[in-house]
């Protein structure tokens, strides 16, 4: 029996990812779209031969052959879309950072709970066959301990993937820019290949350049309970191109990931006769020309659905990933390091 998806917001994340991602799954059967442009879920809708077309998400909820949705709008509608849908009986999938705020998170959490549905949040970078393949080098032991790191996202801003998105720069609806963005995607690759939790956060954050009442800019000082500790880097302002690098650095040796675009894994071990070993993996997805392929995220939820399992990413680890963009705000605003947890 197929899976019966809605998907709510028909914009870039959806358009590129979500419902070509969902077309090409043989257990599912998409059912409806909506947007409050009508005419991009009608071309949509007609491409893929989707039936049902809202302007209202709620109408879409009130159809009882959906199963599950997919939220795709700006972030301030996460919360009430995703607790509405569980109300609802649907199980969630939603795109990161699943909310404005930890009090939202927790009521997300709590309406999938209580309405025994499933909550996902579309964290894609763990799922990524560079960082799967990234974390069992780093479980394997042979680096050592892990002193120190640096992870990066930045590419030139939420205009050249999603060109009507103004609601990026707006705080209002976005709630912060370049962390929530994609600061957000590496607070929880981090503490997801690492294993362990971040216990403090020193942050500044900076618009240098993009008009709106967010930052353009941030960086952060992460902490973990181990000791380990290095810098999360986002940016909306960097060019040519984006840099997607997460740099690991042990007792003998170090990890790169991402860090040479010829080279996407290399494992570098200070032993004698050791030198650096490359691992074949696939490149991360990008939002440039040419750079948009399965991202794994609609197939592993899927996957949880068909075989009634929890999700790979459930709403307790996106809630996580946002407690550390919260904290890095809260400490660049204050100047004052911040523990965790909030």
């Amino acid at each position: 029996m197929a899976i019966r998806v809605g998907v709510i917001g028909t914009g870039q994340i959806a358009r590129y990812r979500h419902i070509p991602e969902y077309a090409s799954n043989p257990n599912v059967e998409l059912v409806a779209f909506c947007d409050i442009v009508p005419e991009k879920a009608r071309k949509l809708a007609d491409e893929y031969g989707v039936e049902h077309v809202f302007t209202n998400y709620e109408d879409l909820l009130a159809i009882d052959e959906i199963d599950a949705v997919s939220i795709c709008t700006p972030n301030y509608l996460h919360a009430p879309m995703a607790i509405a849908a569980a109300r609802a009986g649907k199980h969630v999938l939603v795109e990161k950072p699943m909310a404005t705020s930890l009090a939202e998170a927790d009521e997300m959490i709590r309406a999938a709970r209580d309405n025994r549905v499933k909550l996902m949040v579309g964290h894609n970078q763990r799922l990524a066959p560079m960082h799967q393949v990234a974390k069992r080098i780093l479980e394997s032991g042979i680096l050592g301990r892990i002193t120190t790191f640096k992870t990066t996202f930045g590419h030139g801003g939420p205009e050249h993937w999603s060109p009507t998105g103004k609601w990026f720069f707006e705080k209002e609806k976005a709630f912060a820019g370049a962390m929530a963005d994609l600061g957000v995607h590496k607070a929880d690759l981090v503490r997801w290949l690492l294993g362990e939790e971040v216990v403090s956060v020193r942050a500044i954050t900076r618009r240098f350049e993009k008009a709106g009442t967010v930052e353009d800019n941030a960086m952060a000082l992460l902490e973990f309970s181990s000791g380990t500790f290095g810098v999360l880097a986002a940016s909306w302002t960097y060019r040519p191109g984006e840099d997607n690098s997460t740099i690991f650095y042990g007792e003998r040796g170090m990890l790169k990931i991402a860090a040479d675009p010829k080279r996407p894994l290399i494992l570098a071990l200070a032993e004698p006769a050791r030198g650096e070993m490359e691992v074949s993996v696939p490149p991360l997805q990008t939002n440039e020309r040419g750079g948009q392929f399965n991202s794994g995220v609609i197939d592993a939820f899927v996957e949880a659905l068909v075989k009634d399992e929890p999700p790979p990413i459930p709403g307790e680890e996106g809630r996580k990933a946002l407690e550390i963009v919260i904290a890095a705000l809260k400490s660049a605003e204050t100047g004052e390091t911040v523990r965790l947890p909030l």
